[in-house]
């Protein structure tokens, strides 16, 4: 029986709290069982979007890190724009994990990533349609703010890390730390080792560390 890893991401907060994540290990746990293959864990990557690069997605780097120190080398997807609404994201993921070994499946379209050109020429296509369709999104939600914030005078998105009760103590210690010349890795492990967690209740990450502070 072959072992695979399962990636299960979620773009927004209502997709989190809505079907998502158990649509998504319903159909990959079907495939697994038709296939003789064992999930022998399940990464959740919540309210990331799929045009953010790999630096931004830390269940995907830790299984990532899993790949390379475990002997699994198959990674299961509900669907690929699940996995990249980019185009050009999608296929350095691809291209990245092919090129150590590793092998990735789309269990709602398994044939698509063959590394035949025509089955390539048809995931591009996908992955074309599925980018444009999340721009169009993106215009409309923007569309809306801006009418929002014309008829009431505002319009707020997501507050940045530090507004809310508890936070500011967190970016204090953060601060500190980093005087002390830490680099932003070992500064995230500090954290964890403190207790800190971040927004979401998962352990920190120095890119994660860096933004915060960059800002």
């Amino acid at each position: 029986m072959r072992k695979a890893f399962a990636y299960l991401p979620v773009s927004g907060k209502g997709q989190v709290k809505g079907d998502g994540f158990p649509r998504q290990p319903k159909a990959i746990r079907e495939y697994a069982k038709a296939h003789d293959i064992r999930i022998v864990k399940i990464y959740r990557e919540e309210g990331v979007s799929g045009t953010k690069e790999l630096e931004n997605r830390p269940a995907f780097l830790e299984m990532m890190q899993a790949l390379h120190g475990n002997g699994v080398n198959l990674i299961l997807v509900e669907k690929l724009d699940r996995l990249a609404r980019d185009l050009m994201i999608q296929e350095t993921i691809i291209g990245d994990l092919r090129k150590y070994g590793f092998e990735l499946v789309s269990v709602a379209e398994p044939d698509l990533c063959r590394d035949d050109p025509t089955r390539k020429l048809m995931r591009q296509i996908f992955g074309a349609i599925s980018e444009y369709e999340k721009t169009m999104i993106v215009i409309k939600l923007r569309g809306a703010r801006q009418r929002k914030k014309a008829r009431t005078g505002r319009c707020e998105g997501r507050k940045p890390y530090g507004h809310y009760p508890g936070e500011k103590s967190v970016v204090g210690r953060m601060r500190a730390l980093r005087k002390e010349g830490l680099g932003f890795d070992r500064l995230a492990v500090r954290l964890n080792e403190e207790g800190y967690r971040t927004r979401k209740g998962t352990a920190w990450h120095g890119f994660g560390v860096n933004r915060i502070l960059s800002r």
